[in-house]
């Protein structure tokens, strides 16, 4: 398998028929987008054998506060995931690819999913399903299914991190991947009762800056310049957020390329951080440019 975490669909072409490789459709849609579902997406045409996760229901469900704060999609429990990944065959020896039928949005997220859970080796498809299928290379709509296994989690520590371990770590860059105008403030949320604007001291580095026209992640020496423009070296590492914990991963994919430390990605994201029932002293909002 390859070292990086990215992978091309010549080398999924090639190697389709591998055993214990394993294919994950993690396509998804933001709230109030008009497309047709993800799953409906998926059932009509897909990667050959390819079994859906659906990033919504593989999430922990009890995410209500008192305060009437309800966090979309967080990190599943341990015992959650090894369920899932149970029912869908998968084994604790597979490898696995990843990919979304947008090009490159939402892949990540699971991808930083099967890392968290200790997974081993983990990869994402460069372009996902559009380059996939602009290539000519096949598609299916049927099903699969697999003799269910005993998948076994081994969760890391940090990989997911919480409000308070943001302020804990205040010296380490927090790298914000919503576009600039929500960043700053200029823009509605699209879940419109958040608050609009970016937590103190973070830094905006939208999602799609790392990105090429055709989905595929941008070269290295690219995506190196994007990430020092902001003073995050391989020295420095960062932490990441965005709207609900889907396109920071993004940045953590591209990061793990590039070699720079990750110091986690926020799960709770701005649909936490920004919500107005919580308490503005302890989660403060701005509206300026880049900090």
């Amino acid at each position: 398998m390859p070292n990086a975490p990215i992978i091309s669909t010549q080398w999924l072409s090639d190697h389709l028929e591998d055993d214990n490789l394993r294919i994950i459709d993690a396509s998804w849609r933001l709230p109030g987008n008009d497309d047709i579902p993800a799953f409906d997406a998926y059932t009509e045409r897909h990667i050959n054998n390819a079994v859906f996760f659906d990033i919504d229901k593989i999430a922990a469900q009890n995410t209500a506060h008192d305060n009437e704060l309800d966090l979309p999609h967080m990190a599943p429990s341990a015992h959650m995931f090894e369920e899932a990944m149970s029912a869908f065959g998968i084994s604790n020896q597979d490898s696995i690819v990843v990919y979304d039928d947008a090009g490159l949005f939402s892949a990540a997220r699971v991808w930083w999913t099967f890392k968290a859970m200790g997974h081993k080796p983990v990869y994402v498809l460069d372009g996902g399903l559009p380059k996939w299928l602009k290539e000519n290379r096949p598609v299916n709509a049927q099903v699969p299914k697999f003799a269910t296994t005993a998948y076994k989690a081994s969760p890391s520590e940090g990989a997911f991190i919480s409000h308070d371990q943001i302020r804990q770590n205040a010296s380490v860059p927090v790298l914000d991947a919503r576009p600039a105008p929500r960043f700053m403030g200029e823009a509605p949320e699209p879940r419109p009762h958040l608050r609009r604007g970016h937590m103190p001291g973070a830094k905006n580095l939208p999602f799609g800056q790392l990105l090429d026209k055709d989905g595929t992640l941008l070269t290295d020496s690219i995506l190196l310049e994007r990430f020092k423009a902001l003073n995050v070296t391989q020295q420095s590492g960062a932490m990441t957020s965005c709207g609900s914990g889907i396109t920071a991963a993004i940045l953590n994919l591209a990061m793990e390329k590039l070699g720079i430390p990750q110091h986690g990605l926020y799960d709770g994201a701005w649909a936490e951080w920004g919500h107005p029932a919580n308490d503005p002293d302890l989660f403060p909002v701005v509206k300026t440019a880049n900090d």
